[in-house]
């Protein structure tokens, strides 16, 4: 099956607005100093209101799957990364260097996802020409 490019702008895009938007709240919310533990905690709800927010406005032009799926990877892996992250007072120094690494972290996910979903369809295709 044929991808069309526009979709895959869109999915990368998508990738990289929910990491951003989670790595400038997160850095908006976690101060240096904070319990990393509840840093944490805090980091996973945000980022995942986040991915649910955004779900619900690209999955009609994306598809559930592939919007809500690396979405909740970057919103609640991402949120409690950036949020132990920045609870240490580690990291990015500026809140731009902290947005880059969002968009980066949504890119290397969304990326993830595409590679995986082509090593499924590589070996469904290889049982379906050793039986046919």
């Amino acid at each position: 099956m044929e991808i069309s490019p526009w979709f895959l702008v869109g999915d990368y895009l998508s990738g990289m607005v929910t990491g951003v938007l989670v790595a400038w709240m997160i850095r908006l919310l976690i101060l240096p100093g904070v319990d990393m533990v509840l840093a944490m905690i805090i980091g996973m709800a945000v980022g995942m209101f986040i991915h649910l927010a955004l779900g619900f406005f690209l999955a009609p032009l994306l598809g559930m799957f592939q919007t809500m799926v690396p979405g909740s990877i970057i919103g609640m892996y991402g949120g409690m990364l950036f949020a132990m992250r920045d609870s240490m007072g580690a990291g990015s120094k500026s809140l731009s260097e902290a947005l880059w690494v969002g968009a980066l972290f949504g890119i290397v996910v969304v990326a993830s996802f595409h590679i995986y979903d082509r090593i499924l369809h590589g070996e469904k295709e290889k049982i379906s020409n050793d039986n046919g």
